[in-house]
């Protein structure tokens, strides 16, 4: 065991916190889905509350790499639907936070997730062009974006199914989540710190010692998404979202 910032770990539980942040990189700069696998490693070591508390940083440091590369691609006509009602949802999953069973949760999001899939293969099944870009389906994504990302940061498959459904091109769809989840993401920080204590300094530098590893994961993410064409990497961000759904159910 050594001590770190106030944490005792041992060097196999650091090893785990660095892949978490390789996997949190790689995520946020196009590899979408791969950071769900690092939830529940994080709640293993951490617990559930201070692991959501002690990923948010590592997920803005992320953010940060993903709007450096992508911030060109971004399309504000959804962002700007979005962020309102996601705002609303940071809110409402900060209350509902002290309340919720995380398992229960987290088997309703699956759920969730799932039927949203179904509807979309069915789409591509049939050769249909997206779902209507009504104003109140951006404002429900939303508002389960930012209850999700507050509650377990389980927002990544929302988004996903939200972006997907409007048909953006790979670098734009990178680029518009870059954007959103940063500035959801920051609008999180007060929430974790002032009403659920699970962000303090010691907590910061210990996610400090992850950085390196974010950009490597942040690097190897962009080399990977720039070899895999449109059309597959729409693939890719499904089956990522469907392993995360049954992940999360296990």
């Amino acid at each position: 065991m050594i001590e770190i910032f106030s944490y005792s770990l041992s060097y196999h539980t650091l090893a785990l916190l660095f892949l978490v942040a390789f996997f949190i990189g790689m995520a946020k700069t196009g590899v979408h889905g791969v950071s769900m696998f690092s939830i529940p490693l994080l709640a293993v070591i951490f617990g559930g509350k201070a692991s959501s508390g002690l990923m948010l940083p590592m997920l803005i440091m992320a953010d940060v790499f993903a709007v450096i590369y992508y911030h060109r691609h971004a399309n504000w006509h959804y962002l700007l639907k979005l962020f309102p009602s996601a705002a609303v949802g940071v809110l409402v999953g900060t209350w509902l936070g002290n309340y919720i069973d995380d398992e229960l949760f987290k088997m309703i999001m699956s759920v969730i997730i799932f039927i949203s899939l179904a509807i979309m293969l069915w789409m591509e099944k049939a050769n249909k062009d997206n779902i209507p870009d009504y104003m109140w389906f951006a404002l429900l994504m939303g508002l389960l974006g930012g209850i999700t990302t507050m509650i377990g940061n389980l927002a990544g498959a929302v988004m996903a199914l939200y972006l997907l459904s409007m048909r953006l091109p790979k670098n734009e769809y990178i680029g518009t989540a870059a954007w959103f989840f940063l500035a959801i993401n920051l609008f999180k920080v007060p929430f974790h710190i002032f009403f659920w204590d699970s962000i303090s300094l010691n907590s910061f530098l210990l996610d400090l010692l992850g950085l390196p590893f974010i950009a490597i994961g942040a690097y190897c993410g962009v080399w990977i998404v720039k070899r895999i064409p449109d059309k597959q990497y729409r693939w890719l961000v499904l089956l990522m979202t469907a392993l995360a759904a049954i992940f999360m159910l296990l």
